[in-house]
């Protein structure tokens, strides 16, 4: 589930379950929202909230492998681009472009891993962000471009692939594939560089915060 901000879907992708009991929200990165220093981020996860089913179950989580791991009902993953923010965050990498995308990309692979996997019916959320203006700094520019790969890898493995658009559903499930490239090799110098200057990355899975209820 592809769209902009504002865009509609997630409400769409609400709106594909909602005929369900048996479904966990996992708000996948969401950063706290304090009344108090960000008003304005606390109304927009109170919007959120309110629109999902009283019965639906909410977890805030980065975990996404294991809630897939787990037997269930149906999950609604939102988002990506929040998920990719938060694992940045936690490896404090945002000024290591190197170090970021090489988590990003290990960290994605092991998500559609478990995707592929997975018996439980699954909804994925993700932002469309490479339609705008190409970010003028490194740590902006990772962003787009992991979170462009990692939307074509998922789409890649579902079932179904839709673009939200100014509130119009666009159907890509049979649009035809673009030609897959080989990932380029990192060269030996990189590699050093990026294990000096993030030595943190492997506590990533380690510090992932708590789920809530």
């Amino acid at each position: 589930m592809l769209g902009g901000v504002r865009s509609g879907k997630s409400r769409y992708a609400e709106s594909l379950l909602s005929h369900r009991l048996d479904v966990t929200y996992v708000a996948a990165g969401a950063r706290p929202a304090d009344p108090g220093t960000d008003p304005e981020w606390a109304a927009r996860v109170r919007a959120h909230q309110h629109s999902r089913r009283t019965s639906w179950r909410t977890r805030e989580t980065t975990d996404l492998v294991g809630v897939l791991a787990e037997s269930g009902g149906a999950l609604l993953i939102d988002c990506l681009g929040t998920w990719i923010t938060a694992l940045i965050d936690r490896a404090d990498a945002w000024e290591h472009p190197t170090a970021a995308a090489l988590l990003v990309q290990r960290e994605g692979t092991a998500l559609i891993e478990a995707l592929q996997a997975t018996d439980r019916t699954v909804v994925v959320v993700s932002n469309e962000v490479g339609l705008s203006l190409v970010p003028v700094t490194p740590s902006g520019r990772v962003f787009q471009d992991e979170l462009g790969r990692l939307n074509a890898a998922v789409a890649d493995v579902a079932d179904r692939v839709v673009l939200v658009v100014a509130g119009r559903v666009l159907e890509l499930t049979d649009a035809p594939r673009v030609p897959e490239l080989s990932a380029p090799a990192l060269a030996p110098q990189d590699r050093a560089t990026l294990a000096a200057d993030s030595p943190q990355m492997s506590q990533t899975q380690d510090r992932a915060p708590q789920d809530a209820p």
